[in-house]
């Protein structure tokens, strides 16, 4: 895993990194007892889906992009649906809005489940994955596993399968759940929110390296509640735009070392997106439990400790399950489960929180409702540069460990962004000339 080179010079690199969704390197070279170079080397091989979006009918772009990830199909969905949406000048019903939130909140449980207890707790002890963590605490792993089912299950109610949903049509979907079938989720979210409950205070005992990152902050906010899949997009200095504004902000650039465009806002800044995001800007709109989950755990308004990001996702993951919960108390079956949305000529954009962090779309139709572009933009694709950055704070703190450790540390910090590689490998840039 890594080269020694002589007096304070040495190269770490990981080839392949585990536990995390796409494959990815990194590089960390030092010299004369400086980082000088940090690379994030994504491998992926590009999936163009923006290039397959092209000239496919409006209704198609849920069913196409829920297919870049199968861990948080719901949020491309969603962005894609409040896009088309957007441009064919359509409104959904608040009972439709409800569903389709709280749908998003199954895959937030599910995801941060996953991320949590099998992707990124090993870290914290010496494991190399799940099955040897389970070796040391059996009830983590398999509370990890019991949450993450219950996120499945709301997906299966109410879009139809728990992996990339078959439920969910633009304006709204193709059939509202029955009151008990709904009805019949509130057992299963309260064991899982009480064991969510139980995992924040798992997780809040984890040894945490001492560092503290001035990020820039960037996430969806809403005025009345902790913003999931709707809402306009604020930042820790003071912008607020929506999905429009936003998509005309953010420059994305290619570099030789990823399959993945790197993304800035106004060509020139890295800000960061995800968890600690969400929570520096809407932490007073949590839920009361979640809010003293949070208290409980050491968390203030803000945390700038990278590596207690997953006391975020934890405390966030409790919230999912509340939330689901007060959504489906209240639940009301939509009538009719859609809203029409005819194919029209325009420009539409939406944006989302994926359980990784601000995901946006930009759709341009013709008069006949298909497709002419696509622009989708994924959480790691804007997060790239800080994951670099935190290497290289990471990487000097601790030049001091050996190399097998520094690259093992290495490799945590870029765990603890959760990134999905996947994702955001997509890309293509097409230039048509015509005789």
């Amino acid at each position: 895993m890594t080269h020694q080179r002589p007096a304070d010079s040495r190269t770490v690199k990981v080839e392949g990194l585990a536990r995390v969704e796409g494959e990815g390197s990194l590089r960390v070279e030092v010299r004369d007892g400086t980082v000088e170079l940090v690379e994030l080397e994504i491998f992926e091989p590009p999936r163009f889906f923006e290039a397959f979006l092209q000239g496919r009918r409006h209704t198609e772009a849920p069913d196409i992009t829920a297919r870049i990830c199968g861990i948080c199909p719901v949020a491309y969905q969603t962005s894609a649906c409040l896009a088309i949406e957007d441009a064919c000048k359509v409104a959904i019903t608040d009972q439709i809005a409800m569903l389709r939130r709280l749908l998003y909140c199954g895959e937030w449980i599910q995801s941060h489940a996953l991320h949590i207890h099998f992707l990124h707790a090993p870290d914290f002890f010496g494991c190399e994955d799940a099955v040897e963590l389970a070796g040391l605490d059996l009830a983590a792993v398999q509370r990890g596993l019991e949450i993450k089912k219950v996120g499945n299950l709301v997906m299966e109610v109410v879009g139809g399968r728990a992996i990339h949903p078959v439920n969910v049509r633009v304006g709204g979907f193709y059939k509202a759940p029955s009151r008990e079938e709904i009805a019949a989720l509130v057992e299963p979210l309260r064991r899982a929110r009480d064991a969510a409950l139980a995992s924040v205070e798992w997780v809040a005992g984890f040894d945490f390296p001492d560092i503290e990152i001035d990020y820039r902050f960037v996430s969806l906010r809403h005025p009345e509640y902790y913003a999931i899949e709707s809402g306009r997009i604020a930042s820790s200095d003071g912008l607020d735009l929506d999905a429009e504004g936003i998509s005309e902000l953010v420059e994305e650039q290619h570099v030789a070392r990823s399959n993945a465009l790197h993304a800035r806002l106004g060509g020139q800044d890295m800000y960061l997106t995800g968890p600690l995001s969400r929570y520096a800007l809407n932490s007073g709109q949590l839920s009361p439990i979640a809010r003293e989950a949070a208290t409980a755990a050491g968390l203030g308004a803000v945390c700038n400790n990278p590596f207690r990001s997953i006391i975020v996702r934890a405390v966030e993951l409790v919230y999912s399950c509340d939330e689901a919960l007060r959504l489906v108390e209240a639940y009301e079956p939509p009538d009719p489960p859609a809203v029409a949305v005819p194919g029209t000529a325009g420009i539409g954009y939406g944006a989302s929180e994926a359980p990784r962090g601000l995901l946006f779309h930009r759709y341009e139709l013709d008069g006949d409702g298909l497709i002419r572009a696509a622009r989708i933009v994924p959480p790691t694709s804007q997060n790239q540069l800080c994951i670099e950055d935190d290497l290289r704070r990471v990487a000097q703190a601790n030049l001091s460990l050996p190399d097998e450790e520094l690259g093992w540390l290495c490799e945590q910090a870029v765990r603890n962004f959760d990134p999905c590689i996947s994702c955001a490998t997509h890309f293509l840039d097409v230039s048509v000339e015509r005789l």
